[in-house]
């Protein structure tokens, strides 16, 4: 796991009472449906159910369009995948802009919601979370050419330098809270409607940096050879978790499936076959 200390934290060093501690509330079920079935594994049985899941599909490694293949991929993925095999239920998969996700969750359009959501209070107003599946810190990634600073305190230094971001995401905070001054409306601070884009424009020169979780950055450096690299020490620390309507009765089944992919190694596996295996 050493590998993982400063690129990505899986839930599995955590321990099953810390996971547990900081995932969102589980409510209970409703009391007109009875307490669902246990498989033989010990999880509940969802007895053939489709589950509705939406992502966005711009978010190297955890859900994208492989390059070679043209097909959505990815740890997010995989894991669903997973965890409804195991539950006795079916995916079928959506796709939604970011902007829109949450929402759309939360009105019940959906039944589950991905997309490196961090798991954060003013979020848990909106929609129930999952415990934890992964813990991850934010790094500055650059072009592979950047000899104009090194660590954030020399980029908000220099007031030529620009961010680029997308709006109301972690990495769009930590941009104004951890790297500038505070101010939402820095001028400094270049909004773009996907992830992907950011990185684009980091590319094409029309940004400085983009602040990116250290799986994601390897997955873009991985994908553009000799362009990008990161500077810089971790900038906060962000848990991920899948999100639901409130109340939904899936909170508790998926709880139980991630519990038993971390227990028995699972993520550990999803781990490095995106993270250091999969090339783009």
């Amino acid at each position: 796991m050493k590998k993982f200390s400063i690129a990505i934290v899986m839930i599995a060093a955590l321990g099953v009472a810390g996971a547990f501690a900081v995932g969102a509330k589980e409510p209970a079920a409703p009391a007109a449906k009875s307490a669902p079935t246990m498989s033989a594994a010990g999880l509940p049985d969802l007895k053939g159910r489709t589950i509705v899941a939406v992502t966005e599909n711009a978010y190297t490694p955890l859900n994208f369009v492989d390059p070679k293949t043209g097909k959505a991929v990815g740890w997010e993925y995989d894991a669903v995948n997973e965890i409804a095999r195991r539950l006795n239920a079916r995916v079928e998969w959506k796709l939604s802009s970011w902007d829109l996700m949450i929402q759309s969750v939360r009105d019940g359009q959906f039944d589950v919601g991905m997309d490196g959501i961090t798991i954060n209070d003013e979020r848990k107003a909106q929609v129930d979370f999952s415990i934890p599946y992964m813990v991850s810190q934010q790094f500055m990634l650059v072009r592979a050419d950047e000899k104009r600073f090194s660590d954030e305190k020399a980029f908000a230094a220099d007031a030529k330098l620009l961010v680029g971001a997308q709006a109301g995401t972690t990495n769009f905070y930590v941009a104004v809270y951890n790297v500038l001054d505070g101010d939402e409306q820095n001028k400094r601070i270049k909004l773009f409607e996907t992830f992907g884009a950011t990185v684009q424009a980091l590319l094409a020169g029309d940004v400085d940096m983009v602040l990116m979780d250290a799986s994601s950055s390897k997955g873009f450096i991985g994908a553009n050879p000799g362009r990008l690299k990161t500077v810089g020490g971790p900038l906060g620390t962000e848990e991920f978790g899948f999100i639901f309507k409130p109340g939904s009765d899936l909170v508790v089944p998926f709880n139980a499936a991630i519990s038993a992919m971390r227990a028995d190694g699972t993520l550990d596996r999803l781990n490095t076959k995106w993270f250091f295996e999969y090339q783009p």
